[in-house]
């Protein structure tokens, strides 16, 4: 800090005519007056060598710090009076609009696509009003869209709450096929059960009566010990029917449809409040945008005014009627002008692609503000009038309401857990099976002969009607605990209403005491521009005369261009406080469904007293 203290202090000895060098210019420089006149004495021979070698350390520390510097990429301008050039990417994101906004050009492109390098390159600049912004705002703005999903959302869901009063009715039905072959084996015989003959294993004949020659004949039903059989068997089935289940009663049941309403009204007040921020988000980017716009012609216009005073200064050097140091500090001041109206050209590419963003339009279309800068009239409301205008009504403040009001339905419909439910259930039907049974295999005598059938069909219906009930005797205070987290829950929305009733009031006041001050500066900002553009053009007039020194012109010139610039963020501020204050108390619908009508005027009426 001490060694660039030195050097400004250096910079300014060697600015001093009598002991500059010279330095190269396009024009040709008059020898200056001062130049040749009588040197001070400085005093005895000691002081001139203390002061040389002060010199000397002082250029050393300057060559030093020049040495940390970074060369300069280009050679020096030679011509004093010309501008830099700009980069191209800032000369084509600041040109001109080429025309009013199309319809087709407000539309957003997909959700899930990304810009292509054509659409990138096309940069189309598009004038519009406020209001036109407003409107596309409204249409395509990404975040509203999905605000209005969610309360379609949230719709759905009450929609589908309130179907829960209503018995539930499904269909079933089932059907298939299945084959399979078994081996049925008799482990003892059946002759020893008292069925008769037929069971018998010498059948109806004694063996006294039995032929010569000839062996009993069991009886029909005889079955030996191993006898088996083996059988593949098939079986088609087909089930159908109805069932009816209907809640008779259930306590959870009138609290989860409240609450679910409770939440379609949260979202729906939610949608307003977005519509309300997101109509200041526009205002404030569309009064951004104007105030860059004019900071550029601001500065460009003392751009074109440093190179017409030190055309001046260059006429009057080579006159020989002020020293080299009016030329040199007018090249500063150029330059120093430049930088700052190259910014004022990068904020007004940043402030135009801002608003781009916020409407969601297409990536080949870049907004030019088409509005003249009008300034908004005094806020009609006082303080307190508009403090209890923002809390009626206030759709963020309805939205914590709602919020807890759907907690406290959610704490109700757990707690109803542990009551009893009592539910009615019916049922009928039908089905149908087709058996079949073949591939027969006889071994060790035969078995179950008498079972062995073909094919068989069954045909049956059925219906039955029952009720149930549910009732959760333990659970170990799991239910008890969810509830209670739902009044907790409920009680942080009270909290967080408080908090942000607290947080309107202060935005409203902060905008409301702003906007008066903007007023008042605003008219002190126009006596300060008047007063400064008199005073301009007189210094003016009497340094070419010789009367006043570049100094005075500079100084002037300084003090106009802050007026203008102050005039200017006072115009712009009482429109953005205008704003603030009007997204507290704009009437918003909270249907997505209803149309939305840009105002950006509050209109005073019977509701705000």
């Amino acid at each position: 800090m001490a060694l660039l203290k030195r050097a400004l202090t250096l910079s300014l000895v060697c600015s001093s005519p009598a002991l500059a060098a010279p330095m190269p210019s396009s024009a040709p420089l008059a020898p200056n007056p001062l130049s040749t006149a009588v040197p001070i004495p400085l005093g005895r021979g000691s002081d001139t060598q203390l002061l040389e070698r002060s010199w000397q350390k002082l250029d050393a520390e300057l060559r030093a710090l020049d040495q940390l510097l970074p060369a300069e990429p280009e050679p020096p301008v030679r011509d004093v009076l010309s501008t830099p050039e700009l980069p191209p990417n800032l000369l084509r994101a600041n040109e001109p609009a080429q025309g009013p906004i199309q319809p087709e050009q407000s539309t957003p492109a997909p959700p899930l696509d990304l810009p292509t390098p054509k659409q990138l390159e096309a940069a189309g600049i598009a004038s519009l009003s406020l209001e036109q912004a407003l409107a596309i705002a409204f249409a395509g703005s990404a975040s509203l869209q999905a605000q209005r999903e969610q309360v379609a959302a949230a719709l759905a869901s009450f929609q589908a709450a309130m179907g829960t009063y209503w018995p539930t009715i499904s269909a079933f039905a089932a059907g298939g096929y299945d084959r399979s072959r078994s081996t049925e084996t008799s482990l003892q015989p059946n002759d020893n059960l008292g069925f008769g003959p037929l069971f018998d294993s010498n059948g109806l004949l004694t063996p006294s009566a039995t032929p010569p020659g000839y062996a009993p004949t069991p009886g029909p039903f005889y079955v030996p010990e191993g006898g088996s059989v083996k059988a593949t068997s098939g079986s088609s089935a087909f089930e159908g029917g109805l069932q009816l289940n209907y809640a008779l009663l259930d306590f959870a049941r009138t609290p989860k449809v409240q609450s679910a309403r409770a939440s379609l009204e949260q979202q729906r007040n939610t949608y307003a409040n977005q519509l309300r921020s997101l109509q200041l988000q526009v205002s404030e980017a569309y009064y951004q945008l104007q105030q860059q716009e004019q900071l550029v012609r601001v500065y460009d216009a003392n751009v074109r005014n440093d190179l017409v005073i030190l055309q001046d200064s260059l006429d009057l050097k080579q006159a020989g009627l002020v020293p080299r140091l009016d030329v040199l500090r007018r090249r500063a001041i150029q330059a120093s002008d430049e930088e700052t109206l190259i910014q004022a050209l990068a904020d007004r590419a940043v402030a135009r692609r801002r608003l781009a963003v916020l409407l969601n339009l297409p990536p080949q279309v870049t907004p030019s503000a088409s509005d003249p800068i009008v300034v908004q009239p005094r806020w009609p409301l006082d303080l307190e009038a508009s403090l209890l205008a923002a809390y009626r009504g206030n759709p963020e403040l309805e939205a914590i309401l709602a919020t807890r009001q759907a907690l406290a339905q959610q704490k109700q419909a757990t707690a109803a857990g542990l009551l009893p439910k009592l539910s009615l259930f019916a049922n009928a039907g039908g089905n149908s099976n087709l058996s079949s049974l073949g591939n027969f295999e006889l071994g060790g005598g035969g078995c179950c002969g008498s079972t062995a059938l073909p094919l068989t069909s069954t045909n049956a219906w059925d219906w039955s009607v029952g009720l149930t009930m549910t009732w959760l005797l333990f659970d170990a205070g799991t239910t008890a605990g969810q509830a209670r987290a739902f009044a907790k829950r409920e009680a942080a929305a009270a909290q967080q209403y408080a908090a942000t009733r607290n947080d309107i009031r202060l935005r409203l006041e902060q905008a409301f005491f702003n906007h008066e001050a903007s007023l008042a500066k605003l008219s002190s900002a126009r006596r300060g521009v008047a007063a400064a553009l008199e005073a301009f053009r007189d210094v003016r007039l009497r340094y070419l005369t010789g009367l006043s020194s570049e100094l005075d012109v500079s100084i002037t010139q300084d003090r106009l261009i802050n007026s203008l610039v102050q005039r200017l963020n006072a115009t712009v501020g009482v429109n953005v406080t205008y704003a603030q204050l009007l997204r507290e108390l704009l009437p918003m619908p909270r249907d997505p469904n209803q149309p939305i009508q840009p105002q950006l005027q509050l209109q005073v009426s019977s509701t705000y007293p």
